[in-house]
């Protein structure tokens, strides 16, 4: 009886908890370079990480609150945001604003661009059953290509990776 060889195939879970427009390039960009480099790739969104599985993500913001290594390139200079200022009406969305204009002057991907090379990159993406039910969200309010799981569904894959990772 011949033995099947060793699989030298890594493996890498992300858990992605945040759904602001900052926090969604970290599991993208490494669930994207890992599937470039054949590491086989499981992303689970949960809780408020969901947001970035939903077909509309224009919404996404910059939330300034809790984010005080945040310096935004201003005038020439870098002009830090400290955390009162988010208590200001509209900050958050001048922002976001001015983030994805610095993201589409700099030619970097856009979060529906990376979500897409991700898919097409054969990332399995599982949106979590628990959070869908509690913000009584459907499978037909997120993108297609994704898989409905739950925190045993994670575990299965956390058990037999290489990499696990907590964004």
């Amino acid at each position: 009886m011949s033995a099947e060889p060793a699989s030298n195939a890594k493996k890498m879970t992300i858990i992605v908890t945040k759904g602001t427009l900052d926090w969604a390039y970290p599991p993208f960009i490494l669930s994207t370079t890992g599937a470039a480099m054949d590491v086989d790739v499981t992303m689970f969104f949960t809780f408020y990480g969901l947001q970035l599985l939903k077909k509309d993500i224009s919404h996404l913001q910059i939330s300034t609150l809790g984010n005080p290594g945040m310096e935004m390139p201003m005038m020439g200079m870098h002009m830090q945001m400290p955390n009162l200022i988010s208590t200001i009406p509209g900050v958050d969305a001048a922002c976001t604003k001015m983030m994805k204009n610095m993201i589409k002057k700099k030619g970097v991907a856009s979060v529906e661009e990376l979500r897409d090379i991700a898919l097409e990159g054969d990332v399995k993406m599982v949106g979590c059953q628990m959070t869908m039910d509690l913000f009584e969200w459907s499978q037909d309010d997120m993108i297609d290509g994704i898989e409905i799981g739950g925190a045993a569904t994670y575990m299965g894959e956390a058990l037999e990776s290489d990499i696990n990772l907590y964004i």
